[in-house]
């Protein structure tokens, strides 16, 4: 996959009617005269349309395959904008400081490594990547080419954690106070206010379509086996379809896991082992499931139920001293007051124009993001074959099963590769 554009772009008339300069043209330590950074969107449908003013960022910058939601994308600020059908035009337009990523997970992977390669950093949307391999590519490049990257979840930084009623912040105090005990056991469902969304299943039978004129069906495939156009495999269905996500584990997974991954200190490493209770799955079409239960080497574990399954008295976290509830009820005696006496969770970076000036690491960055991405991508596997794997977290992959590990690197398309 070449990135042959340069001339091209360097060419662009259009470009001279950009007021602001970009940072990384001015070099490092010099901020541009507006104090902001431009930001380009590849993606320019719901979830990339509801991203433009973010942290202090201005949008000079959009392209998407779809001509009605490049359009679109156009209309999203007053300003005369950049509008590209192929995303390695973006890549490399000088004026484009920071490039984020608003498409279906199976471009994730290619397109974050292509705008590291550029010079570019990095606001990719969740999940990180389709696969354990390409987020392992992608923290690689990342870190290969110096830049700064954002997964776009938050609550491990900020808002209230869904049903938990609070930031997560208290949550980690607690849990890194020992108070609690350890191991821990942490349950993600309706009871404790997650519910995973299944309406996120795909279509087992899906009759071939005509394509319509303004979307380029191959260019938005891209990496992904070529199946026949029918509309509920694009847009806003995608996800129900294992070529380019896994449903609404796929969808909320990072959501739901990456924050309790921060507060069990699990940024480091993943769990050994993941066990599903599920019905078959189609090799095409992501469908329900019952429960995922992931265990890590200490004896910590991460239980998934879908739909009303579970106990609805199950604690959102179980320890051998105490329990966490709903609503962020505990049940330790006084333990809001034993609590002020223990140190505060250490601060994080979480404004990303933050981290890019300082190149100091995000919150949620392309380390501790590949970790709760693969967590995401390990139950999707265990899902897809139905059955117990075993994880090395250091070797990053499955031990003993060549059919697991064929799910962690899966074949792309020609010409598109990482």
């Amino acid at each position: 996959m070449g990135m042959d554009r340069r001339n091209f772009l360097k060419t662009v008339g259009g470009l001279a009617l950009f007021t602001i300069v970009p940072r990384h043209v001015l070099g490092h330590g010099y901020i541009a005269p507006s104090d902001q950074l431009t930001k380009g969107i590849i993606g320019v449908g719901g979830m990339g349309r509801g991203h433009v003013n973010y942290e202090g960022t201005r949008l000079v910058a959009v392209c998407d395959v779809d001509k009605k939601h490049l359009e679109l994308g156009k209309k999203l600020v007053k300003d005369q904008i950049a509008a590209y059908h192929d995303f390695r035009d973006l890549i490399l337009d000088p004026n484009v400081d920071i490039v984020h990523i608003a498409t279906p997970p199976h471009w994730h992977g290619i397109m974050s490594v292509e705008a590291a390669k550029a010079g570019k950093d990095i606001w990719c949307e969740k999940p990180m990547t389709r696969t354990i391999g390409e987020g392992k590519r992608v923290m690689e490049a990342v870190e290969q080419y110096g830049r700064m990257f954002r997964l776009n979840t938050w609550f491990r930084f900020k808002d209230p954690f869904y049903g938990l009623g609070t930031p997560v912040k208290p949550l980690k105090k607690l849990v890194q106070s020992g108070m609690l005990g350890w191991p821990l056991k942490v349950t993600i469902s309706k009871h404790t206010g997650f519910d995973w969304k299944f309406y996120w299943v795909g279509k087992e039978y899906l009759e071939p379509q005509q394509i319509p004129a303004e979307l380029d069906y191959d260019m938005w495939l891209g990496p992904a086996p070529y199946k026949p156009y029918n509309a509920h495999r694009v847009h806003q269905n995608f996800r129900g379809y294992w070529d380019y996500d896994s449903g609404g584990l796929g969808d909320m997974g990072q959501h739901y896991i990456d924050p309790v991954q921060y507060i069990l200190g699990k940024d480091d490493t993943s769990p050994v082992k993941v066990e599903v209770d599920a019905p078959q799955q189609h090799p095409d079409a992501v469908g329900v499931w019952r429960s995922i239960t992931y265990t890590y080497d200490d004896g910590c574990q991460i239980v998934l139920w879908g739909g009303d399954f579970g106990d609805p008295n199950t604690p959102y976290i179980a320890g051998p001293n105490g329990n966490v509830y709903k609503n962020f009820v505990c049940d330790i005696p006084d333990w809001e007051k034993k609590l002020a006496d223990y140190p505060e969770p250490e601060p994080q970076i979480s404004t990303f124009l933050e981290s890019v000036k300082s190149r100091q690491p995000f919150a949620l960055n392309e380390r501790n993001g590949f970790r709760s991405a693969t967590i995401v991508n390990m139950g999707a596997a265990a899902l897809r074959l139905n059955r117990t794997l075993n994880f090395d977290p250091v070797k990053l992959e499955f031990v003993d099963d060549e059919a697991a590990n064929r799910l962690l690197d899966q074949p792309s398309r020609a010409p598109w590769n990482i």
